[in-house]
C-alpha cells in the first residue's frame, strides 16, 4: 500500500502578508517542515502544491497551481492529480501548521491499513489536519473540493466514510496566519 504526502503550500498568504511557505521557524522554512513530517510519516511520493510563488523544495516533487487564487479546493485537487497510479491513499498536510508531528501521519496510515477509506486527525476531540483521503474517493473529494474548501465537504456529506484518529500528544494543530503566531526570537 502506497501512502503519498500532498503539502498545499499555494497560498499568498494575505493576513500574514507574504506566502507562508517560506517563512522561517527554528531557521526552516514552513514548507519544508511539512514535507519532513510526511517522510518523517513514511509517505512516498511528497507532493507539494505551489502557486503564489514558485518554490523549490528538497526531497519533494513541486507541481503548481494555476488556479491558486481561487483557494484550497483547487490546490487540492492539483496535488490529488498529481500522485501517479500506484498510489492508494494521500495523506495531506498545510504548510502553515508547523507543529504537526509524524505521529499524526503515522496514526492515518495505520487508520488506512485498517480499512478507512477518509481518517481525520482530531486534537481534543476536534478535527484537524493532516487527513487522508483514499484513492476510491478522491474523484468524489475533489468535486466537491472548490473555492477555500478541502475535504471538509466530503467529509460532511459523507460521515460514514470517515474514521476520527486520536492525535493528542503528536503535535499541535495551531495554523500560522499572522506573524505573531510565531515565537519571537
Amino acid at each position: 500500500m502506497s501512502v503519498a504526502g500532498v503539502v498545499l503550500a499555494a497560498g499568498e498568504g494575505r493576513r500574514f502578508g507574504r506566502p507562508k511557505a517560506v517563512v522561517e521557524l527554528d531557521g526552516q522554512r514552513l514548507v519544508d517542515r511539512a514535507v519532513r513530517v510526511l517522510r518523517d510519516g513514511a509517505c512516498e511520493p511528497v507532493v507539494v502544491v505551489a502557486g503564489a510563488i514558485p518554490l523549490e523544495v528538497d526531497d519533494a516533487e513541486v507541481v503548481h497551481n494555476d488556479a491558486w487564487a481561487t483557494g484550497l479546493g483547487s490546490s487540492l485537487r492539483t496535488g490529488l492529480a498529481a500522485l501517479g497510479p500506484e498510489v492508494d491513499a494521500a495523506v495531506v498536510a498545510l504548510a502553515d501548521q508547523p507543529w504537526i508531528g509524524p505521529d499524526a501521519v503515522r496514526r492515518l496510515r495505520a487508520a488506512r491499513r485498517d480499512g478507512a477509506v477518509v481518517a481525520a486527525a482530531t486534537y481534543r476531540g476536534r478535527r484537524g489536519n493532516p487527513v487522508l483521503i483514499g484513492r476510491e474517493v478522491w474523484s468524489q473529494v475533489s468535486k466537491l473540493a472548490v473555492d477555500d474548501v478541502g475535504a471538509r465537504a466530503f467529509m460532511a456529506a459523507h460521515p460514514d466514510q470517515v474514521t476520527e484518529v486520536a492525535c493528542d500528544g503528536t503535535g499541535r494543530p495551531d495554523d500560522v496566519d499572522h506573524p505573531s503566531d510565531l515565537p519571537q526570537p
